[in-house]
Order: structure tokens, then C-alpha cells, then sequence
């Protein structure tokens, strides 16, 4: 898998960036990083606010680290 297809910068995904408000914006962390990130604090995601972007990249992670499923 290419790396750099599999990192993320944190302030282009809105929700992500709201549930990593300790984090510098232009950070840049690997796609596990973001399925984690996800993953712990779901309750904190506004769901009807994702981006179709957003949505796909979520739905991207939970197919690979998830296998399928979120543990939210």
C-alpha cells in the first residue's frame, strides 16, 4: 500500500478535526491513526454533518481497520 495514499491531514476532514481539537490542524497521521481516532470518540461525531469526503474515508477505514464494522 502506498503511504502517502494512507495518511491523512487532520484539518481536511471537519468532524476529525473537531475530535482532534488537541492536535494541530496540519498534522498529518497514518489512516489507523484516523479509524482510532474515530473509533473512541464517535460520540462526538455529528453524523449528519459528514462530508460525502468525509463519509467515504470513514467508510474506506472501517472496511480495512474495522473489518467492516465501527466499535463506536
Amino acid at each position: 500500500m502506498n503511504i502517502a495514499a494512507n495518511t491523512f491531514v487532520i484539518g481536511d476532514l471537519p468532524q476529525l478535526r473537531l475530535i482532534a481539537w488537541n492536535r494541530n490542524p496540519h498534522d498529518v497521521i497514518t489512516g489507523e491513526e484516523v479509524f482510532d481516532l474515530y473509533e473512541r470518540n464517535w460520540r462526538f461525531v455529528d453524523e449528519a454533518t459528514l462530508t460525502p469526503h468525509e463519509r467515504a474515508v470513514l467508510d474506506r477505514l472501517i472496511r480495512e481497520y474495522g473489518h467492516g464494522i465501527l466499535h463506536a
